[in-house]
């Protein structure tokens, strides 16, 4: 079967149980339900096990960029240096600003390389207010601008150091080994599937309680460890893991400590000091939807006190003649 083939695809999902997902989030207007996101989630306590439920906890699903903080330190591991602000853009799917773009070009500087070593699509800014002001000061498409330019930047700095293809990192198996042992080793499960991520690295399929698992791990490892130089990285600078403006961002801000990275088709990842975490996927890989999920049930397992730091996240309203009519919100 080939990815473009619908008619073998039916035929190959008439095989298959479909995720059994519930309502999760809906978007209302007036004193109707305009909209309901299904989706699934996963809450794991500090101990990593399930303490919050929704959905199918055991259907595995493609994490997307979500899994850029887990390939970071694979690549600690195998040796490569990075300061913090490289090791949080490696970590990111950034908005294409200015310093971002500068400090991807400093980790390819770093190991003797350039742009032109990047193996990643290219695109324009993936922030709106970002991509405005490089189209207005006469900027294309390009490598560095698109959103995961940190991730692919590290590969090509490690493939350097090692002395792994460069002109090809993105099929050196010895690369490729080293991705997929790390997540399966943070996630504490065999992976279930592999396919080809939007910028093209390979993306492994996983359940949520993995990846959940994953990211508790990252935040709450000890000192000298490569996971805690990641989770440190990203926590200090949360600004460089997405940027301003976008929530994840403004989650790393308002939970000290917290690890949280997304990932397209719906992703949400988050991991908390004290080890637990959470995981959630949409159903329709509906953006909106994922961060009031998250805001909801972060809120009841931390309390009052996150509650009211996390309120600004937990809802958007609906517009109606420029005025709210509406609400998007956790069920």
């Amino acid at each position: 079967m080939t990815p473009a083939d619908p008619q073998a695809l039916r035929a190959s999902l008439a095989n298959q149980a479909l995720p059994q997902h519930e309502p999760l989030v809906i978007a209302t207007r007036g004193d109707a339900v305009e909209s309901i996101h299904y989706g699934s989630a996963v809450l794991l306590d500090a101990s990593g096990s399930i303490a919050t439920s929704r959905g199918d906890a055991q259907a595995a699903f493609y994490p997307r960029s979500a899994l850029k903080p887990l390939f970071a330190v694979g690549m600690l591991r195998a040796g490569l240096q990075l300061d913090d602000q490289q090791l949080a853009l490696a970590s990111a799917s950034h908005s294409g600003a200015e310093r971002h773009q500068q400090v991807a070009a400093s980790t390819l500087a770093a190991a003797g390389l350039d742009e032109h070593a990047l193996r990643n699509s290219t695109d324009l800014p993936y922030g709106a207010a970002e991509r405005q002001r490089h189209l207005a000061a006469g900027g294309k498409a390009t490598q560095l601008a698109q959103n995961c330019s940190g991730k692919h930047a590290a590969l090509a700095a490690l493939c350097q150091l090692k002395g792994w293809d460069t002109a090809d990192y993105l099929n050196d198996q010895r690369l490729l080994d080293l991705l997929q042992d790390t997540v399966e080793e943070l996630a504490g499960e065999e992976i279930s599937g592999v396919s080809t991520d939007g910028c093209g690295t390979p993306v492994y399929r996983m359940s949520l309680a993995g990846l959940a698992r994953a990211f508790g791990k990252l935040a709450s490892a000890a000192e000298g460890t490569a996971e805690h130089r990641v989770a440190a990285a990203m926590s200090g600078y949360p600004e460089l893991v997405a940027g301003e403006g976008r929530d994840v961002t403004e989650l790393m801000r308002v939970l000290p400590g917290a690890v949280a990275k997304d990932g397209f088709e719906g992703i949400q990842a988050v991991g908390l000091p004290d080890g637990s975490a959470l995981a959630v996927k949409i159903a329709d890989g509906s953006d909106r939807a994922r961060m009031p999920i998250t805001a909801k049930l972060l809120a009841e397992h931390l309390g009052s006190e996150a509650a009211l730091a996390l309120e600004p996240l937990a809802t958007s309203p609906a517009l109606g003649g420029g005025q709210p009519v509406g609400l998007l919100a956790a069920l």
